[in-house]
């Protein structure tokens, strides 16, 4: 009942938000701007977004090789699953990745697959800094809003300072992780705390302690980054195609800064996709670089472009899973208590 009303209510903050973003357009002329736009540009932004997922289980791989050896293919499917699940029910649906990829490939355990997804996380936050931050010292905002651009341009270079003091922390804990989990174990065992905490807790630290060591490799984190700077052109560039569909005056470095504002949105865990946060900072951001675009063209841009994004997950998603053998009690087990203090026991100490 609780993951109901939770679902229920970012349900009714994602209605009450596409409400605010359209309760002042003219419809029928954002429909007009729907229909002029270019479909090659638009063919082709879907086209490139679904590399996009493929550049992404690629990227996973190399995260999963320091502790396991994984399939390409069940990557691919479990990653378009799980943004499936995040498209129709909201960053909820986070979970769906780390539990369906153990029953799709049964090397890798839900702890392994939950702490290198951590590390996705890291890396795409790392790169979606360093996109837009650097893009800012070319940057050159429309006349009278040198005060607000100023303002972003001091918020972008303390999140890359933010990126850089994150990083350089993941590597000395990695450098330290053994008397780390040492100390946290002799911590936990007070008698007051639960011992299956105490155990999540060490097994987390182990397996974060085991995908660090990517970064001891300066190949593997050469390709690691490598993969995620491919991942994220494969994400702008369908992104300034959206625009060029629209027949926008924008350059690429503008779509750089729209990206930005597009993809922080999408983490507000409402349904569909972060709708209508995704909606109105996208609109927002064309409407601060171009004062001449109208609200309308800005809303249909916007639409297009979250299709455009969150559309082919969708579909892949769904065809792996009416098409997968997975069953609805294995994946139950997975959630188990039960089955995850098991998982956890399990848990290889081979971090050093």
């Amino acid at each position: 009942m609780r993951d109901y009303l939770k679902f229920t209510i970012l349900l009714l903050v994602a209605v009450a938000i596409l409400w605010f973003f359209g309760r002042n357009l003219d419809w029928p002329a954002v429909s007009e701007s729907l229909r002029r736009a270019d479909p090659w540009y638009l063919t082709a932004a879907t086209l490139i977004i679904s590399l996009g997922y493929l550049l992404r289980a690629v990227r996973w791989k190399v995260l999963l090789a320091p502790i396991t050896p994984s399939s390409l293919r069940e990557l691919f499917a479990t990653t378009t699953v799980g943004f499936s699940a995040i498209f129709l029910i909201g960053r909820m649906g986070e979970i769906v990745r780390p539990m369906w990829l153990p029953m799709r490939d049964r090397r890798v355990r839900p702890s392994a697959a939950l702490v290198t997804l951590g590390l996705e996380r890291v890396f795409d936050l790392a790169a979606l800094v360093c996109f837009f931050s650097i893009n800012l010292l070319w940057f050159t905002p429309q006349p009278g809003r040198e005060s607000e651009f100023l303002f972003l341009e001091w918020a972008g270079f303390l999140l890359l300072a933010g990126v850089v003091i994150g990083f350089v922390g993941l590597i000395a804990f990695q450098r330290v992780s053994q008397p780390v989990i040492d100390w946290t174990e002799r911590v936990t065992t007070r008698s007051w705390i639960p011992t299956r905490l105490q155990a999540i807790l060490l097994s987390v630290l182990r397996q974060l302690a085991a995908a660090l060591a990517i970064l001891r490799d300066w190949r593997e984190t050469l390709w690691v980054t490598f993969w995620t700077i491919v991942l994220w052109f494969a994400i702008s560039i369908p992104t300034w195609f959206v625009l060029l569909a629209f027949g926008l005056p924008l350059t690429f470095s503008d779509s750089l800064f729209i990206m930005g504002f597009a993809t922080v949105s999408s983490v507000v865990p409402t349904p569909g996709g972060a709708a209508g946060a995704f909606h109105t900072a996208t609109a927002g951001s064309l409407l601060f670089l171009k004062t001449d675009i109208t609200t309308e063209v800005a809303a249909a841009v916007a639409i297009s472009m979250h299709l455009v994004y969150f559309v082919p997950a969708l579909f892949f998603g769904l065809y792996y899973f009416i098409r997968g053998d997975i069953s609805v009690e294995r994946f139950r087990s997975l959630l188990s208590s039960e089955n995850a203090q098991k998982e956890i026991n399990s848990d290889s100490p081979d971090f050093a």
